[in-house]
């Protein structure tokens, strides 16, 4: 299976890249901390709508970009490199669904963590499934651009596969980003009279966040083009593990500055932490992957 990205796809990447590295760049990143915890800024929401991000996979006769997922985590990852905040994937899934939503002039949240939660309830015009929004009440959130709310709801279960896909597909984008930051920071700080990057603790550091990005972004890419729930649970388990993992191993190459506040670093760990409980938990991926591999151990063919 040849996973090198078309000329086609490249645009698609490059294209989001620049919209986001003109709206939403570093600075516009702690602006929203600064203004936080109303972050979702309804501009860039149609911006993004116009630039197709959330009617990517609608069709062309319904007004859509009339791409597939290999496409959509493509600019899902890009979304998760820059920590945009928002329910992009809610919004994403109710294109075609949700008036509004494919344009980007609805905000559509979703029921998707364990327990009675959902994300940016109080800046959504829509919950995903739902005939209404539901009334909840404000909680505390680890991610100050990930606002909670305690309310009644549902998940409708067919949009759970393409939802755990795409938020794997930010958590990769996040990891990435955490290894640059890790490795621009080893070759700026120094300690003895040299960089701490050139020290071999660090450098294992950072391979083996390399490593594990790369490997999390193969299994996405994968998963997006097989479309094999199996390997979607497996993606979003890799991708989980090298964002929250990353993090930490970007906070421990910056040291005690990686906990303050002026970093972003601790930023991309609460968003880690907050994606890893969205559409599928580490603790359900690896159910459907035992269901998954027993099922295949004990069928005919795996017999024979």
């Amino acid at each position: 299976m040849d996973f090198r990205l078309t000329q086609d796809q490249r645009d698609v990447r490059a294209g989001i890249r620049d919209l986001l590295a003109g709206r939403f760049g570093r600075e516009a990143l702690r602006s929203a901390v600064d203004g936080a915890p109303v972050p979702v800024d309804r501009g860039l929401w149609r911006e993004l709508g116009g630039a197709g991000f959330f009617s990517l996979r609608l069709p062309e006769s319904e007004g859509g970009v009339g791409l597939g997922l290999p496409e959509a985590v493509l600019v899902f990852e890009e979304a998760g490199r820059v920590l945009l905040p928002g329910p992009l994937v809610a919004t994403h899934l109710a294109a075609g669904v949700v008036p509004g939503a494919a344009s980007g002039e609805a905000v559509v949240t979703a029921f998707d963590l364990d327990g009675p939660l959902v994300a940016h309830l109080g800046e959504a015009d829509a919950v995903l499934g739902m005939p209404q929004v539901p009334v909840g009440v404000p909680v505390r959130s680890a991610d100050p651009l990930t606002p909670l709310w305690r309310a009644d709801g549902v998940l409708p279960v067919g949009f759970r596969d393409t939802g755990a896909l795409l938020t794997a597909a930010l958590q990769v984008g996040s990891a990435l980003r955490t290894v640059e930051l890790a490795v621009r920071y080893a070759g700026q700080r120094e300690q003895f009279g040299q960089p701490i990057g050139g020290f071999q603790a660090v450098k294992h550091l950072c391979s083996r966040m390399l490593v594990r990005a790369e490997v999390a972004r193969t299994a996405v890419y994968a998963a997006a083009v097989t479309g094999d729930p199996a390997e979607t649970a497996a993606a979003k388990l890799l991708a989980d593990a090298a964002a929250v993992r990353g993090a930490r191993d970007c906070l421990q190459v910056h040291g005690g500055m990686g906990f303050t506040w002026e970093a972003d670093v601790h930023l991309h760990l609460k968003r880690a932490w907050v994606r890893a409980e969205q559409w599928r938990t580490a603790d359900r991926a690896e159910e459907l992957l035992a269901e998954a591999l027993l099922a295949e151990a004990v069928s005919p063919d795996a017999a024979g």
